[in-house]
């Protein structure tokens, strides 16, 4: 995939994000403002932050994603327009198979994106913490990956 020139508007960054979390970071890290903000409102509840501040820490977070999440796609994805251009939100699904367990994971997503100067800002990600759990083998695994990364 080629990233779009710039300006790049939020759907497209939106797209974008779809595109290379499963496969390519670092690239997908380069969607991202030096300050970006990426939140979790549910993590919380399986001890996994909420809210990661700066492109470094999103890295980190982030780093091992396609070695946990082998062959992470997104399908039936619904992109819903806003009125401000800035703004972005989709819902999508989610399909990949977690390396520590080989278990197939299934999640539907409700994501939405806020950019600045052709970048993403701020990325607010909802899911449901059971199939994460399920697919793991429990909250061990599941942090254990998110740690070692």
């Amino acid at each position: 995939m080629t990233l779009p020139s710039s300006p790049r508007d939020a759907a497209s960054l939106l797209d974008a994000h779809l595109e290379l979390i499963g496969t390519d970071i670092e690239r997908w890290l380069g969607l991202f403002t030096e300050d970006a903000v990426v939140e979790f409102p549910y993590a919380a509840g399986l001890g996994l932050p909420e809210r990661l501040e700066g492109r470094e820490a999103i890295r980190r977070y982030f780093a091992d994603t396609p070695k946990h999440f082998q062959g992470l796609v997104f399908t039936k994805v619904r992109r819903y327009r806003t009125s401000e251009p800035d703004v972005a939100l989709a819902e999508a699904h989610g399909s990949a198979t977690i390396a520590v367990t080989g278990s197939g994971y299934e999640q539907d997503y409700v994501m939405m994106v806020k950019t600045r100067d052709g970048r993403i800002s701020l990325y607010r990600e909802y899911w449901n913490p059971i199939p994460g759990l399920r697919a793991f083998g429990g909250e061990q695994n599941l942090r254990k990956a998110v740690s070692a990364s």
